[in-house]
């Protein structure tokens, strides 16, 4: 089976939504990711920290220390209201994407954010 590593438009709708579930830090977040793909997407450090920076000084999220398993630090990461909003128009514009895709590939009709 062939890792796929999801960037660009889909990463920063999937750290918000993830973050909109709890506060998270980076490993963590790339295991969700990895789970809920059934192992099909695969997240690297090195690609999940800059958008987290990009993401924290856009204000979409907020970061805090804090002690793990182990008493060991971890930079924890929360979605801010900001990026509560941002989350919802991306749900929408990702929501039209799918039903467009959906009608193209002759598949059955998505659920829309009015549903």
């Amino acid at each position: 089976m062939a890792r796929r590593l999801l960037t660009g438009a889909s990463i920063v709708p999937i750290i918000l939504s993830i973050l909109s579930e709890g506060d998270s830090y980076g490993y963590s977040i790339i295991d969700r990711v990895r789970t809920l793909s059934d192992g099909e997407v695969e997240w690297v450090a090195g690609s999940l920290y800059p958008v987290l920076h990009r993401m924290r000084a856009d204000r979409l999220i907020d970061d805090y220390w804090g002690e793990g398993e182990e008493h060991r630090r971890r930079r924890y990461y929360r979605i801010t209201a900001k990026g509560l909003a941002v989350l919802e128009r991306e749900k929408k514009d990702w929501l039209t994407v799918h039903g467009v895709l959906a009608r193209l590939w002759g598949l059955p009709p998505v659920p829309t954010a009015t549903n």
